[in-house]
């Protein structure tokens, strides 16, 4: 699956809105009848359109009223001790993303914390403990505008 035709952007665009639409729901809004909907679908998925589905999760909710953008700069950004940087990040839960970046800076973070006073015991005795850690500069968000957006099809 090289390419997206109409129906393949449209079901991508409709989920994007709604995962938990079921296939009928999804196969009229997208005009077409079930059994190809569900084809079509299947193929996204194999071909890695579609990497999976999960809820939307009110942070807020759930206790974490700080998030954190955490420009995280390494002593090497090439080899293995740059590889044992990302495997650590990759298995810290509090980190949500984690993106290589241009400019200033090896890495941005996005952090979760339950309030300032966590993150800053977290970013004391976990983020600057990191391998091949050389510094941190942290922001935080005042408000959310907008998050966790759809991509453009």
């Amino acid at each position: 699956m090289e390419t997206l035709d109409a129906h393949d952007r449209a079901i991508l665009r409709e989920l994007q809105s709604d995962g938990r639409l079921t296939n009928a729901e999804l196969a009229q809004r997208v005009g077409l009848s079930a059994a190809p909907c569900w084809r079509r679908v299947r193929a996204l998925e194999k071909a890695g359109y579609i990497k999976g589905y999960r809820a939307e999760v009110d942070r807020h909710k759930i206790g974490l009223g700080v998030l954190a953008f955490v420009r995280l700069d390494a002593v090497q950004i090439s080899g293995a001790e740059l590889r044992q940087l990302e495997d650590a990040i990759r298995a810290i839960p509090e980190v949500v993303s984690c993106h290589y970046i241009s400019g200033a800076g090896t890495f941005e973070l996005q952090v979760v914390g339950r309030d300032l006073e966590q993150f800053s015991r977290f970013a004391r005795e976990v983020l600057v403990r990191l391998p091949n850690v050389k510094d941190l500069h942290t922001s935080f968000s005042l408000g959310e505008v907008k998050a966790a957006g759809a991509l453009p099809i």
